[in-house]
């Protein structure tokens, strides 16, 4: 479980094919305090310690994984979103994060507007329905507030609001048209949508 609230920002140092993805990834944490098997989530996506040292630890990705998440996100030299998994008793800044990346949207436009940078996604249609003006969702592990839906007719459009401490803390500094980016759905309404589901 996560918060939306990045901690860091890790870089890849290689990614090698072998079965899975493994993948060492660069980072400021003190990996002391990190155990072999405790969670991380990289850009969204809730992954497992395997190896680690001073500065840096290791993840395996599976096929369904990579198949299941942006686009050239796992190459050597990227820069991920992190969050160590929420303790008993921390501080819930953000709202409540799974890891499980719903569907993969794309940066359309990002305009500069007062202090803050303007982000429109286009989202696949699926996950338009729970998606709603001032309610949350995480881009990339980041938690952010929806300030605009618009239904499409083959997705749906959200606008999202970054303050620069955002901007500053995460990878969303410099970004650009044609990114793709993991969507998570805030997790009421993805079992709300179940509920009603079951009761159709």
């Amino acid at each position: 479980m996560f918060t939306g609230i990045i901690t860091d920002i890790g870089r890849i140092e290689s990614a090698q094919q072998s079965g899975d993805l493994r993948l060492v990834i660069a980072c400021a944490y003190d990996m002391a305090q990190v155990d072999l098997g405790a969670s991380i989530a990289c850009s969204g996506v809730c992954l497992t310690v395997v190896d680690k040292s001073d500065g840096w630890f290791a993840v395996d990705l599976s096929a369904e994984t990579t198949s299941r998440t942006a686009r050239g996100m796992w190459e050597k030299g990227a820069r991920l979103n992190l969050e160590r998994a929420l303790k008993v008793g921390d501080e819930l800044g953000g709202h409540i994060v799974t890891g499980h990346v719903d569907g993969v949207g794309e940066v359309e436009g990002a305009a500069e507007i007062g202090g803050s940078t303007r982000i429109t996604v286009i989202a696949p249609d699926s996950i338009g329905p729970y998606l709603a003006p001032k309610g949350s969702v995480a881009l990339d592990g980041v938690s952010l507030t929806v300030n605009e839906v618009e239904t499409l007719s083959d997705g749906v459009r959200i606008a999202i609001n970054l303050i620069p401490h955002t901007a500053e803390q995460t990878t969303f500094a410099h970004v650009e048209p044609g990114r793709q980016v993991n969507i998570e759905i805030d997790i009421l309404a993805r079992y709300l949508g179940r509920l009603m589901d079951y009761r159709r």
